[in-house]
C-alpha cells in the first residue's frame, strides 16, 4: 500500500479518496438539512491529522464548497445581512489571531454549544436589536471562536434560519456568511501556505467533490418539504450543540 499517495504525507489511496467521498457526503448533509456539514467534516479531519493541519485543511475545504452553493444559489441570498456580518467577522478575525489566543478550547466549546441551545430554542433572543447590529455580532463571534473550533456554522444557523422566509433562502444565505468566515480565517492566520503545500491534492479533490455534491443539493432542496427541513434543521443543531457541550466538559 502506497503509504503518501500523490506526495501527501500519511494519507495512503484508501484514506485519500475516503475523505474525497466523505467530502461529498458532509456537503450534501450540509446543503439538505441547512447544518452539520462543516461540524461533521472537523470531526473526521480531527481524528486523523494534528490541529495545525485538520484545522486549515477544514477551512479551505469548507470555503470552497460554501463559495460553490453561493454561486448556485445566488438569487435566494438574503443580502442585508452580508455587509455587518462581514465587518463583525473582520474584528473578530483580527481578535482571535491576536489577543486570545490562550483561551481554553474547551471554554470556547462550551460557551459555542450553550449559545446555540440559547438562540435555537429561544428565537425571540435571536431578534434582539436591528438586524444588521445582530449580524455583526454574529460575525464577530463566528469568526473569533472558528479560529480555535473552525466549526462555527451551528452558531450561525439559527440566526439564518429566524430571517429566512425559506429553505432556500437559509442555506443560500448560510452558506455565504460561511464561505465569509472561512475566508476571513485564512486571512487572519495566513492558513494558505501554512504547512499545507503538500495537502493541496487531496484539498482540491476534496472541494471538487464538495462543488459537485453541492449542486446536487441545491436542486435536491427544491423538493424537501420545508416543516421538514426545518425539523430536521433544529434536530441537528441540537444535537450538535450537546455535543459541543459534553466534549467541554472533557468526556
Amino acid at each position: 500500500m502506497e503509504a503518501d499517495f500523490w506526495g501527501v504525507p500519511d494519507v495512503d489511496i484508501w484514506m485519500f479518496w475516503g475523505l474525497t467521498f466523505f467530502a461529498a457526503f458532509t456537503s450534501f448533509v450540509g446543503i439538505a438539512t441547512g447544518a452539520a456539514g462543516g461540524l461533521l467534516m472537523m470531526v473526521a479531519l480531527a481524528t486523523i491529522f494534528p490541529p495545525v493541519i485538520s484545522i486549515p485543511l477544514h477551512t479551505v475545504v469548507q470555503m470552497g464548497g460554501n463559495m460553490s452553493r453561493t454561486v448556485f444559489m445566488w438569487k435566494y441570498i438574503m443580502r442585508p445581512v452580508v455587509l455587518p456580518f462581514v465587518i463583525g467577522g473582520i474584528i473578530g478575525a483580527i481578535g482571535g489571531a491576536n489577543v486570545f489566543i490562550q483561551v481554553p478550547v474547551a471554554v470556547l466549546q462550551g460557551l459555542l454549544g450553550a449559545s446555540v441551545l440559547i438562540f435555537l430554542w429561544m428565537p425571540s433572543l435571536g431578534k434582539i436589536g436591528g438586524q444588521r447590529n445582530r449580524f455583526a455580532v454574529v460575525g464577530f463571534c463566528a469568526t473569533f471562536l472558528g479560529v480555535f473550533v473552525s466549526a462555527t456554522g451551528s452558531l450561525v444557523a439559527p440566526f439564518v434560519a429566524n430571517e429566512a422566509p425559506d429553505r432556500r433562502n437559509h442555506v443560500a444565505t448560510f452558506s455565504t456568511l460561511m464561505a465569509l468566515v472561512h475566508i476571513m480565517k485564512l486571512g487572519a492566520f495566513g492558513f494558505i501556505g501554512f504547512a499545507l503545500a503538500d495537502y493541496l491534492p487531496l484539498m482540491l479533490c476534496m472541494i471538487a467533490a464538495a462543488v459537485g455534491a453541492s449542486y446536487i443539493g441545491s436542486k435536491a432542496l427544491n423538493h424537501i418539504k420545508e416543516r421538514n427541513f426545518r425539523v430536521i434543521f433544529k434536530t441537528i443543531c441540537t444535537l450538535l450543540a450537546l455535543r459541543l457541550i459534553y466534549k467541554a466538559f472533557g468526556f
